[in-house]
C-alpha cells in the first residue's frame, strides 16, 4: 500500500466533484490548514463545528472534506474566545486541514441529490434544474493487436466509454504500425536501429473530461510500448446534464401521507413540515438537498406531484399551495446523506490506487433544529 498526500486526495475527489460546477461565488476549495503532507485518515462531515473538530482530533484525522464551507464569509477576525475562533486555533494546532465542497458536490454526478434520489429509491431520475454539460473527448491509441483487450478492458475500468445506459463502448480498427527504436530505448517489440512494421489496432473511444487523467493513466499503465501513441480529440457531441436536484418516480403510487413517512424513514428524520392535502397522490417526485425555495415552480412545469426540499419560506409555501404542488420539508440536514455517500466513493478510488487512506463519516449530529 502507497502513503498518500493531500493533493492526491483532493485530486482525486475533484475528479468527482470538479470546482467548476460549483455555483458563482461559492467559497470551496482550501479553507484551513495546507495539503502538502501525508494524509492518513480523512473526515468526511457536513459541517465543521466545534465538535466535528475535537472528534476529528480524537480520531487522529489530518483532512476533514465538508459539504458546507467553515468560511463562508470572509473573516475580519479571529477571537480564540468564542466558538468561530477556537475552531480555527484547534485545527492549526493539530495540523488538520479543512477542504469544502459545496455546490460542486450538489451537481456532481453521485453527489448530494443523487444520493437524495438514491435514498427516496426514485426511479428514472433526471436532473432537476440543469446547470452544466459534459464535456465529451475522443480518445485513440495504437496497440499492437495481441493486447487490445486489456487495453480496451483499462479503458472501461477508467470510465471510458459511457454513451447513456451502455458502457466498454470502443471501435477497433486495423493497421499496421511502423517505428525506429532509436538510441536508449527500451522497446517492447523490434531491436535498436532497425525499422519495425506491427500489427496493431487503432482503438477509439470516447470519455468526459474531468476524468482525462484517469483515463490516461489507465491506458499508459496497461499499454505494452516504452512510448505510447495516441490522440485526444475534443467532441461537439453533448455530454450528461448535470445540475441541481433530481426528479423521479417512486415504484408505486402513495399518499402524501405515506409519502412523507417514506421521507421520514429513508432520510432518517423525526419529523417533515408537509404542504398540501395529506390524501393526494403522490408518484412523480422532485428532490433537492438544501435550500431548494427558489425552485419550486421548476418542480412543478416538470410535474412533480411533490417537492422533496429543505428550509421552505413561509410565503413560499403559499405560492406552492398556490399551483397545486405538494410539499415535503425534511430540513437542510438530511444532506447528511452525503457523508457517507462521499466516503464510500473516496474510499473505492484509493483501493483503485492502492493508497493506504482511512475515510470515516462524521458521527456528529450538526442539526441545529430539534421539535418538542
Amino acid at each position: 500500500m502507497k502513503t498518500a498526500n493531500g493533493f492526491q486526495i483532493i485530486e482525486m475527489f475533484e475528479q468527482f466533484s470538479p470546482k467548476q460546477y460549483a455555483m458563482e461565488g461559492d467559497p470551496i476549495g482550501l479553507h484551513v490548514g495546507q495539503l502538502n503532507k501525508p494524509v492518513t485518515k480523512v473526515m468526511i462531515a457536513l459541517d465543521v463545528l466545534e465538535k466535528v473538530v475535537d472528534e476529528a482530533i480524537e480520531c487522529g484525522v489530518e483532512l476533514i472534506i465538508a459539504h458546507h464551507p467553515l468560511i463562508y464569509r470572509p473573516l475580519k477576525k479571529i477571537d480564540t474566545t468564542v466558538a468561530g475562533g477556537r475552531i480555527i486555533e484547534k485545527l492549526i494546532k493539530h495540523d488538520i486541514t479543512v477542504y469544502a465542497a459545496h455546490t460542486n458536490l450538489d451537481v456532481a454526478k453521485g453527489g448530494v441529490n443523487d444520493l437524495l434520489a438514491d435514498a427516496l429509491q426514485l426511479q428514472d431520475t433526471e436532473v432537476l434544474i440543469p446547470t452544466h454539460e459534459t464535456a465529451l473527448k475522443k480518445l485513440v491509441v495504437y496497440v499492437p493487436k495481441a493486447d487490445e483487450q486489456k487495453i480496451r478492458e483499462a479503458l472501461g475500468k477508467a470510465g471510458a466509454g459511457a454513451v447513456g445506459n451502455y458502457s466498454y463502448c470502443s471501435f477497433t480498427g486495423e493497421g499496421t504500425g511502423r517505428f525506429l527504436p532509436g538510441e536508449g530505448s527500451e522497446p517492447a517489440i523490434g531491436s535498436l536501429g532497425k525499422l519495425e512494421a506491427v500489427a496493431e489496432v487503432r482503438v477509439e473511444t470516447i470519455f468526459p473530461e474531468n476524468i482525462e487523467k484517469k483515463v490516461l493513466s489507465a491506458m499508459i499503465k496497461a499499454h505494452p510500448y516504452e512510448e505510447v501513441a495516441y490522440d485526444i480529440y475534443k467532441l461537439e457531441n453533448k455530454g450528461e446534464s448535470l445540475g441541481l436536484g433530481k426528479i423521479g418516480v417512486l415504484a408505486e403510487e402513495m399518499s402524501l401521507e405515506q409519502f412523507s413517512e417514506h421521507v421520514k424513514q429513508t432520510l432518517d428524520v423525526d419529523k417533515v413540515r408537509v404542504v398540501g392535502d395529506l390524501h393526494s397522490p403522490i408518484k412523480k417526485v422532485a428532490v433537492l438537498g438544501g435550500d431548494g425555495n427558489k425552485y419550486f415552480t421548476t418542480a412543478k412545469f416538470k410535474g412533480a406531484d411533490v417537492y422533496v426540499t429543505g428550509d421552505m419560506y413561509y410565503h413560499t409555501a403559499h405560492d406552492a399551495m398556490m399551483i397545486g404542488l405538494n410539499i415535503v420539508d425534511p430540513g437542510h440536514n438530511v444532506e447528511k446523506v452525503m457523508k457517507k455517500g462521499v466516503a464510500q466513493i473516496l474510499k473505492e478510488m484509493c483501493h483503485e490506487r492502492n493508497f493506504d487512506v482511512e475515510f470515516i463519516p462524521s458521527e456528529i449530529n450538526t442539526d441545529p433544529f430539534r421539535f418538542i
